[in-house]
């Protein structure tokens, strides 16, 4: 499995997954979900899971996933399957979930572990009553699908007449749920009269990545605490103070993050331009500086080369690149596995030479793998006139909080990546246990 690029498609092909009224789904990148599913299912179910994803690339997963069998499969990755699907269940806004529900239908796909998974969203989403309320209609066809329409129907009408304790009701339905008595109520209320149409919700109940809210105004001191903590360091301010705040912030960052085996080389800008001036000063070098001590506490071997140290020189990237792929070997006798450019863009040196360096390792068949990372000041910068290098791979980033998402894109390129990811993956699902419903 090529984890590098299939998250790189999960992170950049944004065209929603639809079901049009008269049943046709434009699905365009069916046949690469296809292909990766079969490649490995469960690193691809879990590259869903890493922050940055699109929304409608994890409608796709849950699509895929809950249309595929499970024939063969131990108890064990089944645990993993059904923790990953819940959580996509309940972490993608529930609009998109009907929709895969309602697809599901359209091609009569209905696996044991769909079963499972139609009810439990149907009946037992902690905003169920609203989410009915809303698409009555759509869910009660979904439920319906699920347990095949006689069976449903036959359930609702044993639940209308109070016969509860029906060995056939727990049989058909209630075996299914892990709250019984609540799902009662949302069956009554699928197939209540009334009307329907009220606002659904845009919102999920157990977001896969946090929401953050930021200053409507960015400063450098408002762009993540570690950066800003060495923005007063590099003014001046006391280090005995904010020394430790800065290693503390880190470990805040990193908390909960495995630890990458690999050896990586960092090729890192610290030129003039990347201390900026005026009200920008030090924005910069002050994110990309975040991003080495953080690289430096999750990667168990990283070289470090600096271009542009003195802050006066020019900016040198290519002889920073051909000084990392030079890098010696690491104690375990690892060369480096990934070289990744921190800059802001600027080549002041030789403009074109990085592009042309990495031009002719290409033509050499080099294989080590090299990506760009933008440092910027603002999400809404324009890079195209700050591209060194526009063969490389590349991504821009300029708060702390970028950091969830660049990491797993950087490493997914490296030897161990697909390792690393997996493992942070298991991790957030046992952290957040996926018990949105419960």
């Amino acid at each position: 499995m090529n984890t590098a690029a299939i998250l790189d498609h999960f992170r950049t092909h944004g065209a929603p997954l639809t079901l049009s009224r008269a049943g046709a789904v434009t699905w365009d990148d069916a046949e690469f979900h296809r292909n990766a599913h079969a490649d490995d299912p469960e690193q691809y179910l879990l590259l869903a899971l890493v922050p940055g994803v699109h929304e409608s690339q994890r409608a796709r997963v849950l699509l895929q996933m809950l249309s595929s069998t499970r024939t063969g499969l131990g108890r064990d990755a089944a645990d993993i399957r059904d923790k990953a699907t819940r959580a996509l269940l309940f972490g993608l806004p529930p609009a998109q979930v009907v929709t895969v529900l309602l697809v599901l239908r359209r091609r009569r796909i209905n696996h044991k572990h769909a079963t499972r998974a139609i009810l439990g969203f149907v009946l037992e989403h902690p905003d169920a009553e609203l989410l009915i309320a809303a698409r009555r209609p759509a869910l009660r066809d979904c439920f319906e699908h699920a347990l095949g329409k006689n069976t449903a129907r036959d359930c609702a009408r044993r639940i209308a007449e109070g016969d509860l304790d029906s060995a056939e009701l727990r049989r058909k339905l209630l075996r299914f749920l892990v709250n019984p008595g609540a799902a009662v109520d949302r069956v009554r209320q699928l197939y209540a009269p009334g009307t329907y149409g009220v606002p659904v919700l845009t919102a999920p109940v157990a977001p896969l990545e946090i929401a953050r809210e930021r200053e409507p105004i960015v400063t450098v001191t408002n762009r993540g605490d570690i950066a800003a903590t060495l923005v007063h360091l590099y003014r001046g301010g006391p280090e005995f103070e904010l020394g430790p705040a800065v290693a503390g912030y880190i470990a805040d960052a990193v908390r909960g993050l495995p630890r990458l085996p690999d050896h990586v080389a960092l090729v890192l800008d610290t030129s003039e331009s990347m201390r900026g001036y005026g009200e920008r000063e030090w924005a910069l070098l002050s994110q990309a500086e975040a991003l080495r001590l953080v690289l430096g506490h999750v990667c168990e071997h990283l070289t470090v080369i600096e271009v542009g140290a003195s802050q006066a020189g020019p900016t040198d990237l290519a002889t920073g690149l051909l000084d990392a792929l030079a890098a010696p070997v690491s104690d375990n006798g690892l060369p480096p596995g990934l070289v990744v450019i921190v800059t802001d863009g600027y080549e002041n040196r030789l403009p074109g030479d990085l592009a042309r360096v990495v031009a002719t390792l290409k033509t050499l068949g080099h294989r080590t793998p090299i990506l760009l990372c933008h440092a910027m000041f603002t999400g809404s910068d324009d890079r195209t006139l700050r591209d060194p290098a526009p063969d490389l791979p590349s991504a821009g980033f300029w708060h702390q909080d970028d950091f969830a998402a660049l990491l797993p894109w950087l490493f997914a390129h490296s030897p161990a990546g697909a390792d690393w990811i997996r493992t942070a993956a298991l991790s957030f699902l046992a952290q957040h246990g996926t018990s949105a419903a419960a």
